[in-house]
């Protein structure tokens, strides 16, 4: 009997230090990372150093985010965790990455119906919508048809579809359009502004601008009008300013109304970090909050296509809306040409190249005689122009383009990864999406300056 005892606990005892040592696989599992890995036309997961975790068997495998991998099967999407478990089994047309905990789904390519589901797969929104916008304020707006609604994140419709037009909520109200007249909802579906506008804005800094008999003017959240309309047209508040139209020409009011910049410009813009843009006689400059000019108008207009490196279309034109203040610096064009000015006019960059980006984490594209290169915010040429295309550095890597072949560059110019594949998507997770000799896979650069291509023949 002692001997039967003894062998049981020894037995339990087993027992869990197994179990134990599965869960500690698992824990250590889920916490490694795993790269998607093409092998021949099927695509699984692997460890940095290429040991195969999950069996290549996939047409497509994106990179895992939160703990998932969206993963394509026969025309259709799914997603697996890192234990390999098909938590959703590919049956989607379609998927957008999760956001606020849900992911936006398309139910088949042909029926075009939309829905959201958890990081369970468990469809809190099964796909029923002709269209479903991303959730702003707790709530999506949602079209089925023709009409507009809104639904929370269980899946409930607070406001079933029956506006014509619906915006998404800012500052608890969405502007909804019925019957050819603009109004507000509040959050339970309440109408707060009946719709009676001609057109409206979304609410900024507790004001919106609405239109009446051809006419603009502000109101508050509670519908009462504060300042009538009375204007040709009227932005939103920005930084306690908002910018107005009157008898041809723009200018600036507070919120009582006060005109601080009198109507005389052709043309502004909005204010971005106490600046404004303004047009006089088809030359641009910039004035403070107070009207003071502080770049006389000079400059010619600084809007143009920029030729960039887009995700998967590569170069392509970019519009660049108006040139307001980024990092410090803003975009000026004098004579066909570019450069940057600071906050006090100080051109830190002449104008004298043939397009320029906007600065993104303190460097600059720049295009000098059909070739790109980057400069610092001291206008210091870190790669001088010579390469055919290029994009904004992500995670310290950007991507270049030379003889029709893509790489990455570091911050200081180095050619990280030499210019050799078809094509090239930005680093997104320690991971960038190649192309060469029509295969797709992943490439990943080691802190020592290694480069592994994770793709087997």
């Amino acid at each position: 009997m002692r001997n039967k005892i003894q062998n049981l606990t020894n037995m339990k005892k087993q027992t869990f230090f197994i179990v134990a040592l599965m869960a500690l696989w698992a824990t250590c599992l889920h916490a490694q990372e795993l790269i998607p890995y093409r092998k021949g036309d099927k695509w699984g997961f692997c460890t940095p150093d290429k040991k195969i975790v999950i069996t290549p068997k996939y047409d497509f495998a994106r990179n895992f985010r939160e703990g998932l991998a969206w993963v394509y099967l026969n025309y259709k999407w799914g997603f697996i965790d890192k234990t390999g478990k098909e938590i959703v089994l590919p049956k989607y047309g379609f998927t957008e990455d999760f956001h606020e905990g849900l992911a936006k789904v398309l139910l088949t390519l042909l029926n075009g119906k939309e829905g959201f589901i958890d990081k369970t797969g468990k469809e809190i929104v099964p796909p029923k919508y002709d269209y479903a916008g991303s959730f702003h304020e707790g709530l999506a707006r949602v079209e089925l048809n023709d009409k507009w609604g809104f639904i929370d994140k269980t899946g409930k419709v607070i406001v079933p579809p029956k506006y014509d037009v619906a915006y998404d909520f800012h500052e608890g109200l969405a502007s909804v359009k019925l019957n050819g007249k603009w109004g507000f909802i509040d959050k339970t579906g309440k109408v707060i502004v009946p719709p009676k506008y001609d057109d409206a804005w979304s609410f900024s800094e507790g004001l919106a601008s609405v239109k009446l008999n051809g006419k603009w003017g502000f109101i508050d959240k509670t519908g009462k009008v504060i300042l009538p309309p009375k204007y040709d047209y009227a932005y939103n508040f920005h930084e306690g300013l908002a910018l107005v139209k009157l008898n041809g020409k723009w200018g600036f009011i507070d919120k009582t109304g006060k005109l601080i910049v009198p109507p005389k410009y052709d043309y502004a813009y909005n204010f971005h970090e106490g600046l404004a843009w303004v047009e006089l006689n088809g030359k641009w400059g910039f004035i403070d909050k107070t009207g003071k000019v502080i770049v006389p108008p000079k400059y010619d207009d600084a809007l143009d296509s920029q030729e960039v490196l887009a995700e998967g279309v590569m170069p392509i034109e970019v519009m660049f809306y108006a040139p307001y203040f980024d990092e410090g610096l803003a975009r000026v064009k004098l004579n066909e040409k570019y450069g940057f000015i600071d906050k006090t006019g100080k051109e830190i960059v002449p104008p004298k190249y043939d397009k320029v980006g906007d600065f993104s984490k303190g460097f600059a594209l720049v295009k000098l005689n059909g070739k790109w290169g980057f400069i610092d915010k001291t206008g210091k040429e870190i790669v001088p122009p010579k390469y055919d295309g290029a994009s904004d550095f992500q995670e310290g890597l950007a991507r270049v383009k030379l003889n029709g072949k893509y790489g990455f560059i570091d911050k200081t110019g180095k050619e990280i990864v030499p210019p050799k594949y078809d094509d090239a998507w930005d680093f997104q997770e320690g991971l960038a999406r190649v192309k060469l000799n029509e295969k797709d896979f992943y490439i990943k650069v080691f802190p020592d300056g290694k480069v592994v291509e994770y793709y087997e023949e």
